[in-house]
């Protein structure tokens, strides 16, 4: 990802129109529509996301992504008027950095992630970004930029249209579209005004969804000295272009000390995704050494504290985690249960718990604890995906396959790759038309459409029952029209 999302940077561009101004901000004027509308730029943002969702860097892991989301539609739900659909999504990159693309996905570097002290502090970066968002500021600097700026919007265009061809490869049209979009961001920065209307709309959204701003000007400000010493550590590329002047500063710490005081409580799950994110960004033997130097240290404080005792839990869990990525079982069991001692429950030690067991080969346990887990927390996604693997691994696909569609149904879109664990044991099990209708399924949800297309064409070619036929001929106008749709969508600004 460091070689293509991390790259772009694009400092939140938007899907919406411009909600209604709080109370302060500076006005920029309507964002025209006639050239880059809303679903333009939802759909550039999809088939950016394509390749990036691929990307050996993009962070698929349950627990971070949901974690993440749910802080984002936290937020979201907090900005005036509404916001548009916010997906947040993490990257395995050390520098402290955090970055929208079109149609509202947000990006959040474990660096970021790692180099804050509070929940509230990765709260205002993300509400900053999502300001970005709402006020369609990227929209805005396309439409009133010089022609140069719509050739690269018509370029960016282009290349992800080719995308959209059957048969056609998309990893060079994905990274001609993150070249360009990279491109187009060195061209946009954001002016002073589009920050400070960021600065006091984000503040604001950190405020109402009840996290606390101090950590909003904490966090810039980690982030401006971060850039100021220029120690290569991060800070640097967020600060370059979201440039963070003293009267920003100044104007954030003002309305601070306006509130009335009050007290914020940050959730535990905080400190369990920052230990993970630590570990999932140790990319060699050194940094995972020093990944665990660090937690271990954390581990040693003496107080006694209800937060003290959940920051000492959660290093424990990321020198499990750590552990177990080194594949040392014993290690990993060793921590968990230290981890465990005198601290409150935690989905994030069960998933351990059930990921030492995956990895020891007791399928029993795994699968005894996973179902556990559903009943014990059962919005987390983490928890169904480790009950199907426990069914897979134990050669249990029947079982599998009646878990997986009951579970398809309940998340929907929500975790694709559901979708495809279910074509995985019904191919196993002989259903060849259903796995591959089943992985097209995958496919759209991903919003790689000619790729479900060939699975619904191979389905279509390895049946001879006409209800079967039919319906398949059904699936696939559907696709075919959706693939047209969006190259027609596109292609209108490639001249």
């Amino acid at each position: 990802m460091t070689r293509c999302l991390a790259c772009v940077l694009i400092p939140a561009m938007a899907i919406a129109p411009a909600w209604g101004q709080p109370v302060g901000a500076p006005s920029l004027g309507p964002a025209s529509a006639a050239d880059l509308t809303p679903a333009l730029e939802r759909r550039l943002g999809e088939a950016i996301m394509v390749d990036g969702r691929h990307d050996p860097d993009f962070i698929s892991d349950p627990d971070i992504s949901q974690y993440l989301n749910a802080m984002g539609r936290r937020l979201a739900a907090n900005a005036p008027g509404g916001a548009p659909d916010i997906e947040v999504f993490g990257v395995r990159d050390p520098v402290l950095n955090a970055f929208a693309m079109p149609g509202g996905f947000i990006g959040v570097n474990t660096g970021l992630i790692v180099g804050t002290a509070a929940e509230s502090e990765l709260a205002g970066v993300l509400a900053h970004e999502i300001s970005h968002v709402t006020q369609r500021h990227i929209a805005r600097g396309l439409t009133q930029q010089t022609k140069s700026a719509h050739i690269l919007l018509a370029t960016l265009a282009a290349a992800v249209a080719a995308a959209f061809i059957p048969g056609a490869g998309n990893l060079a049209a994905g990274a001609a579209a993150f070249g360009q979009a990279a491109a187009m961001e060195q061209q946009l920065g954001f002016s002073r005004d589009a920050e400070q209307e960021a600065d006091r709309m984000g503040f604001e959204i950190l405020r109402k969804a009840e996290y606390d701003p101090n950590g909003m000007a904490q966090m810039f400000a980690q982030l401006s000295k971060a850039a100021n010493l220029n120690e290569g550590a991060g800070g640097g590329i967020y600060v370059s272009t979201h440039p963070l002047g003293i009267q920003r500063m100044s104007d954030m710490q003002n309305r601070i000390r306006q509130l009335a005081p009050a007290t914020y409580r940050e959730s535990d799950e905080y400190w369990f995704v920052r230990a993970k994110s630590r570990v999932i960004q140790a990319t060699d033997p050194k940094a995972l050494r020093q990944a665990v130097e660090q937690m271990q240290e954390e581990t040693r404080t003496t107080d006694a504290s209800a937060i003290a005792t959940v920051r000492r839990s959660a290093a424990w869990y990321g020198i499990s985690f750590a552990a177990l990525a080194r594949k040392d079982i014993k290690e990993a069991n060793r921590a968990l249960q230290q981890a465990g001692a005198g601290a409150p429950p935690s989905p994030y030690l069960d998933v351990q718990r059930i990921d030492i067991a995956l990895a020891g080969q007791d399928y029993a346990k795994a699968l005894s604890d996973s179902q556990a887990g559903i009943k014990r927390w059962p919005g987390r996604r983490a928890f169904v995906i480790r009950e199907a693997q426990a069914l897979q691994l134990a050669g249990k696909d029947k079982e599998a396959i009646a878990f997986l569609q009951e579970q398809t149904k309940r998340w929907m879109g929500s975790e694709p790759v559901l979708f495809q664990m279910l074509a995985k044991s019904q191919e196993r099990m002989g259903e060849a038309v259903v796995a591959r209708q089943t992985m097209a399924n995958y496919y759209s949800l991903m919003g790689m459409f000619p790729a479900a297309l060939t699975q619904l064409t191979q389905a279509r070619t390895m049946t001879q029952d006409f209800y079967v036929q039919s319906q398949l001929d059904v699936e696939i106008r559907s696709i075919k029209a959706r693939i047209a749709e969006d190259r027609r969508l596109l292609e209108r600004f490639k001249s």
